[in-house]
């Protein structure tokens, strides 16, 4: 079967309404992400290894500045992708040169494997990164990124082809959404919300194994970068010891998050 023929179209993008308060609710989301900060000190402390953080389609560094923020002072050495602007392969190589020597180069100048977050087409990118080459990455968090289903399916496939010059429907598209449901060779968690404004939540979640999982928030697609919620599941996730990865547990005050 070839890999066009294992999308699956019946995806659809996201329903109108919750594409137009996409603004709004990141707005309040980050309002709320200020009121919780004082309660997020309690999320789980790092062990000091490389954290990389991936923005998101058409976005840079300045997009994931709170959630960088907030794992630095979790005790992370956190590093920018510092790869501007995001625009696929044009930004992180064709063939992902330019994201590989990034994570080369961090896990040279810190000594230890480096874990990856990417938000939307950052994690995207962060998959396929652990695909090719993961003999210096921890694990993989991504946030509400469509690496799997109908390659159609996001209020953005327009802007997306006009900026990238890449064509959803593609062979090559269609082979990145056919195989992206795969575990890992690493531990992954994907984050999604059903009521993702911007990408199908179904293009955004895995296979399971025993260290592969999903895990359900309520969110918006913007504030994958700005949710109490979502920053309290990172910080769980990225807190594990190496090689003693588990399947999260929500619990405590942000539990609600999680449907």
């Amino acid at each position: 079967m070839n890999a066009a023929a294992q999308t699956t179209p019946e995806i659809r993008r996201p329903q109108l309404g919750w594409t137009m308060l996409e603004t709004p609710r990141f707005l309040s989301e980050t309002a709320l992400l200020a009121l919780a900060w004082p309660m997020l000190a309690k999320a789980p402390q790092g062990d000091g290894h490389p954290v990389m953080v991936l923005p998101g389609f058409a976005t840079n560094d300045t997009m994931t500045v709170l959630l960088r923020s907030f794992l630095a002072r979790l005790g992370y050495q956190v590093f920018p992708w510092d790869l501007g602007w995001n625009l696929d392969q044009h930004s992180a190589g064709e063939n992902g040169e330019h994201l590989a020597a990034r994570i080369d180069a961090i896990a040279a100048e810190t000594g230890r494997k480096v874990s990856l977050v990417g938000w939307s087409l950052g994690g995207v990118i962060a998959r396929e990164a652990a695909r090719r080459d993961h003999g210096g990455l921890r694990q993989v968090v991504t946030l509400g990124s469509p690496f799997t289903g109908n390659p159609r399916a996001t209020s953005l496939t327009s802007l997306y082809e006009l900026l990238t010059g890449n064509k959803a429907s593609s062979e090559k598209s269609a082979a990145r959404y056919a195989r992206g449901h795969h575990p890992l060779p690493v531990p992954s968690t994907a984050i999604f919300s059903r009521t993702d404004g911007i990408t199908a939540w179904e293009n955004c979640v895995s296979e399971t194994d025993d260290r592969t999982e999903n895990i359900e928030v309520h969110c918006s697609h913007f504030g994958f970068v700005a949710n109490p919620g979502v920053f309290w599941a990172v910080a769980d996730r990225l807190a594990q010891p190496e090689g003693q990865w588990r399947k999260f547990d929500p619990k405590g005050c942000f539990a609600a998050f999680y449907p």
